[in-house]
């Protein structure tokens, strides 16, 4: 089985550091060269857990996002944030990329969703009728069927061609409600049940993607639950008509005791 990156580079420097009692000092310092770059969409920026960096404008990237996260826990020698509320993959090949080289050795990456249509959906599903929102769910399932793998396989091509010898962890997307759950109010039961389907389709048709170019993907389906909209601990933001931007994204605590440790386990 295939040692995550990371891990391997830990392992490297454990080796190299007992080298250098023995005069291969050098050896050491070339190990700990380790740069990560994280790409993506609002999941990975951090919409929903706060804290923006205003220097980052309406990418609103944040220090509570998993890729800081597990950067501040890590410290690789260089580490490059370019993901970006909103973004699409066109969003990820025409501003995401620079940051790419042959000395990148991690990348991590959410993508997809916004391609898919997934504002719309939720604002169609949340305003109109069950019928209605079923009716868009299963049309931004064709199109993770039809166009979204030729976007990805854009993408993907790219990451690997300006960073050939990177390990890239493509992240998925938690289910959205816990069914049967304690909800006051907002979406039926069916309502729900289609958006969940949803985002199983998306995640699988992302999933396919990636490990036919090599990637790894890593679902945070498991992670998430017990802790959906609806559950009563939800590390999911339901719809927030004061902020409307956050809504179906994760909380900080869905990045810290989420994504951080999926991400973690698969660098």
């Amino acid at each position: 089985m295939r040692m995550p990156r990371f891990a391997a580079l830990t392992s490297s420097l454990i080796l190299a550091a007992g080298a250098a009692l023995f005069g291969a000092g050098q050896a050491a310092a070339a190990q700990a060269d380790f740069g990560y770059v994280a790409l993506g969409d609002s999941y990975s920026s951090g919409v929903g857990a706060g804290n923006y960096d205003s220097s980052s404008g309406n990418c609103k990237r944040t220090t509570r996002a998993y890729p800081a996260l597990w950067a501040a826990a890590h410290a690789p020698q260089s580490f490059s944030f370019t993901a970006c509320s909103g973004a699409r993959t066109g969003d990820v090949l025409a501003g995401q990329l620079g940051p790419l080289n042959s000395g990148t050795d991690l990348v991590s990456i959410t993508v997809g969703g916004n391609d898919a249509g997934f504002s719309d959906v939720m604002t169609t599903c949340v305003l109109q009728s069950e019928s209605t929102c079923v009716s868009r769910v299963n049309e931004a399932k064709r199109y993770v069927d039809s166009t979204l793998p030729g976007q990805l396989d854009q993408v993907y091509d790219a990451i690997h061609g300006r960073a050939p010898g990177a390990r890239v962890v493509v992240i998925g997307y938690p289910r959205f409600y816990k069914l049967n759950g304690t909800c006051v109010a907002g979406l039926t039961e069916g309502e729900r049940s289609a958006i969940n389907g949803a985002a199983d389709h998306l995640n699988a048709a992302i999933a396919k993607r990636a490990a036919d170019h090599g990637f790894t993907f890593a679902s945070v389906v498991g992670a998430f639950t017990g802790h959906e909209i609806c559950s009563g601990s939800a590390w999911l933001h339901s719809v927030n008509w004061a902020n409307i931007g956050e809504s179906y994204h994760p909380t900080a605590t869905g990045q810290s005791s989420g994504y951080l440790p999926v991400f973690t386990n698969n660098a």
